[in-house]
């Protein structure tokens, strides 16, 4: 028999992936469920609705995080220690003001206008660079490289009698030329 029963969303990570969502979820699915007051200041919960919403918010919780906070029963002092250690990161990061850290690091005449131009590039400048390192590791250090094929089956003479049809050939025309 499974003891792992179906989350309603995916659970606070301890790398705080993804918390922006993770909150507004949790505090929807209270709503819904009528214990969205437990989580605020001077709530007027029973012990009951104070134990479902713990409940609930420790089931959408990482092991690493449940572990931290194994002490606290009550889901308002769980919520403002969540909040006070994530709640910096839900701060929207905008495309000016990614543009605007891109130009401080790039020089002014850059030719990307969106963030995801500049990224696009960079994965292709990568790419080039791990094909550039596999060929220079293909090869020992000091060795010629390798020629390229139309190179290396033509061979020119350069002197005496072949294919050169110059001067000297011996198929002169008139005047005594052999």
């Amino acid at each position: 028999m499974s003891n792992i029963s179906k989350l309603e969303f995916v659970a606070l990570d301890i790398s705080s992936k993804g918390y922006s969502s993770w909150i507004l979820d949790a505090e929807i699915h209270l709503d819904a469920m009528g214990l969205v007051d437990t989580i605020k200041d001077n709530n007027h919960a029973s012990s009951q609705e104070l134990a479902k919403a713990m409940i609930f918010l420790r089931h959408h919780l990482d092991e690493g995080l449940k572990m931290q906070y194994f002490p606290i029963k009550d889901p308002l002092i769980l919520w403002n220690n969540l909040k006070d250690r994530y709640d910096h990161l839900k701060e929207d990061v905008t495309e000016h003001d990614k543009l605007e850290k891109t130009y401080s690091i790039f020089p002014a005449s850059s030719i990307f206008k969106k963030y995801s131009e500049l990224l696009s590039h960079l994965l292709i400048a990568e790419q080039h660079n791990d094909l550039l390192m596999k060929n220079h590791e293909s090869r020992h250090v000091g060795s010629m490289p390798l020629l390229e094929v139309s190179q290396a089956n033509y061979h020119q003479r350069k002197r005496g009698r072949g294919s050169y049809r110059g001067h000297g050939s011996g198929h002169g025309r008139g005047r005594g030329r052999k």
